[in-house]
């Protein structure tokens, strides 16, 4: 059996005879690699079952000698910025809701689930955009749970405020760009089709360019201005 895996070995591969030697004797090494590798994730995997049955075990523990968990026993969870508090209802009934136009950073952490992080992030966008003209756009901020957003209810009302716009007319390529909404692309290309046909008068001549699609249009219209060309001109 050795001579006849040698001979097609030399015939098959090109192996020298002590190639073909060499080569049989790494295959029980290589196996043995594969067995040990097999082995070690199965012994990992009865761990991370051990662990996690300890952890049911202790949850339930706590829950029947009348405790809550808030803090997971597990080192690897990390609940910031997505624990629920069930005395948030309390909570909003001793305080006073505002305008969420109005609020910062710092009140905005009010809420459970928002965390200093995710409210910077909060107040960045809005101001980025020039003001949230509807709840859905917070469904925009990274790291914003959906599940939390409902929870900023109790607490804030929503409310319509001023918008900061974008003269369309006037406004540079860098200026456009630096709105969420409009990249830098088809910033140059708003400027570029002012710079042919003169200035806008309304939104919908956005769409005499072919390649944008109404419903960004749409999106993008509450927060640009039409002044026509010639205020700057009689300003200077």
């Amino acid at each position: 059996m050795w001579q006849q895996l040698i001979f097609w070995f030399k015939t098959h591969l090109g192996f020298s005879a002590k190639e073909s030697r060499g080569f049989l004797l790494l295959i029980p090494f290589l196996l043995a690699l594969v067995a040990a590798s097999q082995v070690l994730a199965w012994a990992k995997n009865q761990r991370a079952s051990e662990i996690y049955r300890q952890y049911l075990h202790e949850v339930d523990s706590l829950e029947q000698a009348g405790f809550q968990l808030s803090v997971s026993p597990l080192p690897t969870f990390n609940n910031q910025d997505t624990i629920t508090r069930s005395h948030s209802t309390k909570v909003s009934e001793r305080i006073q809701r505002l305008p969420f136009s109005e609020a910062d950073s710092v009140l905005l952490q009010i809420v459970p689930g928002i965390g200093a992080l995710t409210a910077g992030r909060i107040i960045k966008h809005r101001e980025n955009l020039g003001g949230f003209i509807q709840i859905a756009q917070l469904n925009e901020v990274y790291g914003l749970k959906p599940e939390v957003i409902p929870l900023i209810w109790e607490y804030f009302d929503f409310d319509a405020a001023p918008i900061r716009k974008l003269p369309i007319n006037r406004a540079t390529v860098e200026e456009l760009a630096s709105h969420p909404y409009i990249s830098y692309q088809e910033a140059k290309v708003i400027v570029a089709y002012r710079l042919q046909h003169g200035g806008y008068e309304a939104a919908n001549e956005l769409l005499e360019i072919k390649i944008f699609k109404s419903d960004w249009v749409e999106k993008i219209t509450p927060y640009l201005s039409f002044e026509p060309l010639e205020e700057k001109a009689g300003k200077d």
